[in-house]
């Protein structure tokens, strides 16, 4: 039940313990560049939600997702705690039901909470397909798992809300905001999931589609600037790193792309980025209508980002900017404005800064940092003096479309990214300040850099065990599966997502899984 309120008093007898506690809307996109949300990715599309945050508030130049695929990336968001540390592996495998949010912990220490729209952080949800492309990364196969990026544009020429359950949620929200909220004695907490701007399903590739269809309207079409639309280089596919050929290929990219195809997946995309923005702004102005914007402290991020056909791939599941780099704004009472933040943060960072907004002790175990120190006008406010924040994020995947576990660090200008025991597949690494689009992997170049970077990477996580633990997950979850199906297994496996490769010649991709099990 509520805590009494003399007793929460006694407990957060912190230094600013006179003030009121502020309330806290967090807003989550699917999908979202952070690229977009400052100059010059912002150039584009217009996003007057995200302008208004920055006037009023202060966004992020360096926020990336700690795993860059929806459930493991919102499973660290919940937890504040690394992929490997929650063992959340793929979209399939998330946070334990049971598991203390920062959410949980809000709700204890007497603040209201209220969740509408996508949450996605458990486990046992997303579709068979997506489970078994996951645990059968390791097998020397390549099958086709989604079907070909394409745009669709509505016949409507002014409709507004095309990604109606969304809008419905952010409904939700909104008359919350203006029935419940403005009613509470209490501070309270507001998340809304979004799902947009993540692609749509694609029907036509049949059973089990995957999402490939970039969907908007004329409306929102209108607010994306064609021009400014850079089309990006790709190397050829002889000459790609090979993780990134099996991403591409498992991706359906790699057949012949015009650049008209490739301007209008990226313009459909930004449009879609466009309706997301209309929607974060539906949520300020209700706390705007009903004077809760001045005592309330709002945030809006993303899981992951979107190649939108850089590096010849949409979707994510890679650690190229498109896909980890995240937007992440932050404005509320005492929050300084029109401020750029360089310091690479991560999602994890989500759950101590929550626990600090509310006074509430930060446990010591987590893997992120509280944002208040960088957010703040004055530091006084702070429960505990925060350890100092490490120089360096970290990301790491182990889902489908992507051959081998891969762990990204980023810090200062350097992307350090390195695959399953660290030896077996060659490393990246990418200078950004000279690169920003990461064309030059420049790892055989720099050997020192490498080995410096890969022991920081070492000090944080025992990355080849990891990667073992994994291949060992994989196997073991795809026998149990295999031996529950029985008899129905070779049909079962050939009608997934990859139905169409795989029904050319079953008795070869059945003997490849054969080997590797």
């Amino acid at each position: 039940g509520p805590v009494p309120w003399a007793a929460l008093a006694l407990l957060l007898a912190a230094p600013a313990a006179g003030q009121p506690r502020p309330s806290v809307v967090l807003v989550a996109s699917d999908s979202m560049d952070g690229r977009l949300t400052f100059y010059p990715g912002n150039q584009t599309v217009d996003l007057p939600s995200i302008n208004f945050m920055k006037r009023y508030g202060t966004v992020f130049l360096n926020a990336y997702t700690n795993s860059p695929i929806c459930c493991p990336s919102r499973a660290a968001m919940w937890s504040g705690l690394f992929t490997h540390l929650t063992e959340s592996w793929n979209n399939f495998k998330g946070l334990d039901p049971d598991y203390v949010t920062w959410m949980d912990l809000m709700e204890k220490h007497g603040y209201h909470t209220q969740k509408y729209g996508k949450l996605d952080y458990t486990s046992g949800h997303h579709s068979i397909s997506n489970r078994v492309e996951a645990w059968t990364r390791d097998v020397d196969f390549l099958l086709r798992q989604e079907g070909r990026p394409m745009v669709n544009l509505t016949s409507d020429r002014k409709r507004v809300r095309v990604m109606e359950a969304d809008w419905q949620n952010t409904d939700k929200a909104v008359n919350w905001i203006k029935e419940g909220a403005i009613n509470l004695t209490q501070p309270f907490v507001l998340y809304l999931g979004l799902n947009l701007p993540h692609p749509y399903p694609s029907p036509s590739t049949g059973e089990n589609f995957g999402s490939s269809t970039f969907l908007t309207s004329p409306y929102w079409l209108e607010k994306v600037a064609y021009e400014a639309i850079k089309i990006p280089k790709w190397s050829s596919l002889s000459e790609m790193h090979p993780v990134d050929y099996y991403s591409s290929y498992t991706k359906n990219c790699t057949g012949e792309f015009t650049q008209q195809e490739v301007r209008n997946i990226r313009a459909f995309y930004y449009a879609m980025c466009a309706e997301t923005d209309a929607m974060l702004g539906e949520i300020i102005s209700a706390l705007r209508d009903t004077g809760l914007l001045k005592k309330t402290v709002v945030i809006f991020t993303a899981d992951h980002g979107e190649l939108a056909m850089e590096h010849r791939q949409f979707y994510k599941m890679s650690m190229y900017e498109g896909s980890s780099h995240v937007p992440l704004l932050v404005m509320g009472p005492g929050m300084k404005e029109q401020q750029q933040v360089p310091h690479l943060v991560s999602l994890v960072d989500i759950y101590p800064t929550m626990l600090d907004i509310a006074r509430i002790p930060v446990p010591q175990n987590l893997s992120g940092y509280s944002l208040l120190p960088l957010l703040c006008s004055k530091a006084e406010n702070e429960v505990s003096p925060s350890r100092p924040r490490p120089s360096w994020v970290l990301s790491e995947f182990h889902g489908c479309n992507v051959n081998s576990s891969t762990y990204m660090l980023r810090t200062g200008k350097w992307k350090y990214i390195t695959y399953s025991d660290g030896q077996s597949i060659l490393p990246q690494l990418f200078d950004l300040s000279a690169d920003p689009d990461e064309l030059t992997n420049v790892a055989i170049k720099f050997p020192v850099v490498v080995h410096s970077l890969d022991k920081i990477l070492h000090s944080i996580v025992n990355y080849p065990k990891v990667s073992s633990s994994v291949q060992e997950y994989n196997k073991r979850q795809f026998i149990s599966w295999k031996q529950s199906l029985g008899q129905n297994y070779s049909n079962v496996i050939a009608h997934l997502r990859w139905h169409q490769d795989w029904l050319k010649d079953p008795k070869k991709y059945e003997s490849a899984i054969d080997r590797w099990l």
